[in-house]
């Protein structure tokens, strides 16, 4: 077992909004936490964050580093970035906590906010135009759309509706799928008389600079002209750790919590992209303050590391 030095509170794996939440809550119920960040953020190549009060507009990274910022000032917080949790194991009441810099540490409560991955398409000058110029999420970067030739890529069942809902915005939507079964002859009926374009062809390459995307190239050659390109990806949680601790996992591969973020795991709280919902800054942001609430709160009546401060007794059982 970590020696009593290496105990914390409670430790946040992810420092992306959710985590860096979760640690500012937390910290701010005096328990002593550790942020364990690898780096490896879902945004990190998209060049503006939306809809957040206060920061609609902003790059997620200066975002994350006024975050770190707003930490640094609470020295109940320890932030180790650049590495990664390899291994959680329960132990008693606590959870034993391999890093893979071979350092160990304890928790007796964890807060997972360690995101999924995009599962994105192999066409070339993706990663090129990703995050400026092609977007996943409407919601987020619908408005930036508004007057402009939009391509809906892909071949799920609910790409049609996806294309009509891009007309909240967009000057025109094409619909680029490449089988054509995908869309029956009503819907494609449907869509054309709403002015889609249906398309059938394999995108193979993205075609201009970043931020000045011009086509899409398909396998037969045809150039389809284009401003944004929108498209669902399938993810996948980035980390097993979930799972290795035996969290419940829905069958869309998200980790099931309750109203607090609580785990099916006691003492393990998820938030973030990890678990159901939309997939905002915003949410994620709120869902990790919730765990960092509950996490600290849950330490009520109970000593906690040896360098926090003695926590609240547990209300109920004071006035009992």
């Amino acid at each position: 077992m970590a020696s009593d030095e290496t105990t914390y509170d409670v430790v946040v794996i992810g420092g992306g909004p959710a985590g860096l939440s979760a640690a500012l809550w937390a910290a701010r119920y005096r328990r002593q936490v550790l942020l364990v960040d690898a780096g490896e953020h879902r945004n990190a190549s998209v060049d503006s964050t939306h809809g957040y009060l206060g920061a609609d507009g902003d790059a997620p990274a200066e975002l994350i580093r006024r975050a770190i910022d707003d930490l640094a000032r609470y020295p109940e917080v320890t932030i180790r970035t650049g590495a990664s949790v390899v291994r959680a194991v329960a132990s008693d009441d606590s959870f034993e906590l391999a890093i893979d810099d071979g350092t160990a540490v304890r928790a007796l409560r964890l807060v997972l906010c360690t995101g999924v991955r995009d599962l994105v398409p192999k066409i070339d000058g993706f990663d090129c135009h990703y995050g400026a110029s092609v977007f996943t999420c409407p919601s987020c970067d619908g408005y930036e759309a508004q007057g402009r030739r939009v391509a809906v890529i892909g071949d799920s069942d609910h790409m049609a509706p996806f294309a009509v809902g891009l007309l909240d915005w967009a000057s025109s939507v094409a619909l680029v799928i490449e089988d054509e079964s995908r869309v029956d002859a009503k819907q494609r009926e449907r869509l054309c008389a709403n002015g889609i374009e249906v398309v059938v062809g394999t995108p193979t390459a993205l075609v201009g600079e970043r931020h000045a995307l011009e086509a899409i190239r398909l396998g037969d050659g045809r150039m389809l002209d284009v401003d944004l390109v929108f498209l669902t990806v399938e993810h996948e949680q980035r980390s097993v750790i979930a799972r290795d601790l035996g969290c419940d996992i829905s069958d869309e591969g998200s980790v099931q919590v309750d109203q607090d973020c609580l785990t099916t795991v006691n003492h393990v709280y998820a938030a973030g992209d990890i678990t159901p919902g939309p997939h905002l800054v915003q949410v994620a942001a709120a869902k990790g303050a919730t765990a960092g609430i509950a996490a600290a709160l849950s330490l009520r009546g109970h000593r906690g590391a040896s360098a926090s401060s003695r926590p609240a007794p547990d209300p109920d059982a004071a006035l009992a």
